[in-house]
């Protein structure tokens, strides 16, 4: 479980102003599932997704997103695992493959999400990207209510990751904005 409680680079939760949600978040609540949805309830409602808001930088870091209030699903989810992780939670990465038609017709592209390790569960994947209408995503274990059913030509990416994905990270880099982002999602193929 390490891996899953470590710093890194994109999920810098020693970071202070990442120390500083994680604690306020945590604040008065004495079970680690009530610090878990607390956490996931502030990325999911109170960072914009990118995608969503139309606009906005192509955030990497925890501590960037948390900065900007804005990130594409793969960016929240980084957040996300930072809150976890500095309040001592095991957090992954998970990812799916979707169309992203929204976007642009035909293409498909990785879907960030994470998992949270649960005492009396075990991992259970939950889905900050954000809701509106459509999508739903909500902290309910042990029943996963993710923000999207999977469709025709979609699946989940088998496995659970302690650090991003290298094509999501490239992606992040190279399209730094919102305009030049669209279109360009990573992705990866079975």
């Amino acid at each position: 479980m390490e891996q899953f409680l470590a710093s890194s680079t994109y999920i810098d939760y020693h970071h202070p102003a990442v120390m500083a949600k994680a604690e306020a978040l945590a604040e008065g609540l004495s079970t680690k599932e009530a610090v878990a949805r607390s956490c996931f309830v502030y990325v999911r409602d109170a960072i914009a997704h990118t995608g969503d808001a139309g606009r906005g930088v192509s955030t990497i870091k925890a501590s960037e997103v948390l900065e900007q209030k804005t990130g594409w699903c793969y960016a929240k989810s980084h957040l996300l695992a930072a809150l976890l992780r500095a309040n001592g939670i095991p957090a992954a990465l998970c990812y799916q493959r979707l169309s992203c038609s929204e976007y642009t017709p035909d293409l498909y592209c990785l879907h960030g999400l994470n998992a949270v390790w649960l005492e009396a569960y075990g991992w259970y994947r939950c889905d900050p990207r954000g809701n509106k209408k459509g999508v739903d995503a909500q902290f309910t274990p042990p029943v996963e209510r993710l923000a999207f059913a999977l469709g025709e030509n979609e699946y989940d990416i088998e496995g659970r990751f302690a650090a991003p994905l290298p094509e999501v990270i490239d992606a992040l880099r190279t399209y730094t904005r919102y305009e030049e982002m669209v279109g360009h999602f990573p992705d990866r193929s079975a």
